[in-house]
């Protein structure tokens, strides 16, 4: 499987600005800019994508093992924080909340970790990655 996506920039870095689009067209001419990056300007920007792209494979990766070792999720809700410092990205934070019935606490931290260590986008990444899990009641 491959997938692809264009990146489109006119002008300077600070001043230019640019369109993204994927494959899927889900972005489709989508706009980012050195604001929409480094202040608050309107549009995304890589870092958002990146955190986009770990929290959705994070979450279906923790679906499947938890599918795999007998337990249906109700709910998995995963936010990725990334973090971009002088240049460099530099960590991914993961938090997930979930509502599993039946499985147990020590069950679901080791499921958990592993999916944070197996999902593709971990492994694509480069950085440091940390996880908190809450299992709901």
């Amino acid at each position: 499987m491959k997938r692809n996506a264009t990146a489109v920039w006119n002008g300077t870095v600070k001043e230019g600005k640019g369109t993204l689009t994927t494959q899927s067209t889900t972005l489709n001419k989508t706009q980012y800019s050195f604001n929409s990056r480094f202040a608050e300007g309107v549009g995304t920007n890589p870092e958002e994508l990146i955190a986009a792209a770990h929290a959705g494979c994070f979450t279906m990766k923790l679906s499947a093992d938890l599918t795999a070792a007998g337990f249906v999720p109700e709910s998995l809700e995963t936010t990725a924080n990334v973090s971009l410092d002088n240049g460099v990205i530099t960590t991914s934070a993961l938090s997930v909340t979930a509502k599993v019935p039946g499985i147990n606490e020590e069950q679901f931290q080791t499921i958990a970790a592993g999916a944070k260590t197996d999902c593709p986008v971990s492994k694509a990444l480069n950085l440091t990655i940390s996880l908190t899990a809450t299992l709901q009641s």
